[in-house]
């Protein structure tokens, strides 16, 4: 398992009581000596102050438990400070920038230069929505984009499973830990994603202690899709208010896409809808996707007739952003 001194250093430093991830942003760069890291920690925690011998001694359990617990499921680890800790797209606040990474697969394919897109929607999509999807993943791929996605069951899995068969790449951002892949029934497209060069990413190292924590954990996944992606791609959602406005009751037909989709809006992040208005407007289905078409005026909108020249035009316009980007940190570097 890979991992640097940096990154065990951070996960042992977020083992400490009221030390959050917008701590480490505001107090580290990474790769700060063991005794600078204490003299920040006591100006925070409360309670008997921590010493050199605590730190290690901490550390070197987890690297213990780690190296066992993950032996076969984990490639590695990075954390804020090292060569290869994917830099966020967008403008992200501080308590929601991630500083710690587990990974299994090509952990490169997060990096700023590589074309990320996320596609994503919700569970149960019926109808040509399947296959619009597969259409629009297919040519992103056609055009260097790699596929960015939730391993969820319906427009997640579509994203995934098109990206494979059009010999792209994906990566699946987990709300679990890699030694229990959420869901349990996609596992061996999650195996299948690593084997064919793709990635699977995690934040946690533990299993979820309750429903509630699980909940919060697919928030924190809906935003690292945002984070991590150049653009992000609706196939077709569920709003807030679909049950109620469709008479539909007994069921939860919100989906976790609306929250990545307005993470994405925070951001900054390019979004982009699937939506055909002479097919979709009376399809509760597309009821998010008109609701950000409304709100955002220009938003991109992807139809059956547009698709090949839209996507064009999405990937070029992400390989000119970047490519200026890479102009000007030469210019200051």
């Amino acid at each position: 398992m890979k991992y640097t001194e940096n990154s065990i250093n951070i996960l042992t430093i977020k083992s400490y009581k009221g030390i959050g991830n917008a701590w480490i942003i505001k107090n580290l760069k990474g790769n700060e000596n063991v005794e600078t890291i204490i003299s920040l920690l006591n100006k925070t925690i409360k309670g008997e102050p921590t010493t050199v011998k605590e730190f290690e001694s901490l550390k070197k359990d987890f690297e213990a438990k780690l190296t066992q617990k993950f032996e076969n499921c984990c490639d590695g680890f990075v954390a804020l400070g090292d060569h290869n800790f994917p830099k966020y797209r967008g403008n992200v606040k501080e308590s929601e920038r991630p500083v710690f990474l587990y990974y299994k697969g090509n952990i490169n394919l997060l990096g700023f230069e590589n074309k990320n897109i996320s596609v994503i929607g919700l569970l149960n999509p019926m109808g040509d929505i399947e296959e619009r999807e597969r259409t629009i993943v297919d040519q992103l791929v056609k055009n260097g984009a790699t596929i960015v996605s939730g391993l969820a069951f319906g427009c997640d899995s579509i994203s995934h499973q098109q990206a494979l068969e059009s010999k792209g790449s994906t990566i699946a951002i987990l709300p679990s830990p890699l030694n229990n892949i959420l869901p349990a029934r996609n596992k061996s497209l999650a195996f299948q994603i690593v084997e064919e060069g793709g990635l699977l990413v995690t934040e946690y190292g533990n299993d979820f202690k309750s429903a509630m924590e699980l909940s919060s954990r697919y928030k924190e996944r809906d935003r690292l899709q945002a984070l991590f992606c150049d653009t992000i791609v609706l196939a077709a959602s569920y709003a807030r208010n679909s049950a109620e406005l469709w008479k539909i009751f007994g069921q939860k037909l919100d989906s976790g896409a609306r929250l990545a989709m307005n993470y994405a809006k925070d951001y900054n992040i390019q979004r982009a809808v699937m939506y055909d208005k002479n097919m979709d407007q009376n399809n509760p289905m597309f009821d998010l996707n008109r609701e950000l078409i409304e709100e955002q005026k220009d938003i991109v909108i992807i139809t059956q007739k547009n698709v090949s020249e839209t996507v064009k035009a999405l990937t070029n316009k992400i390989s000119a952003l970047k490519s200026e980007i890479t102009v000007q940190k030469n210019l200051f570097d």
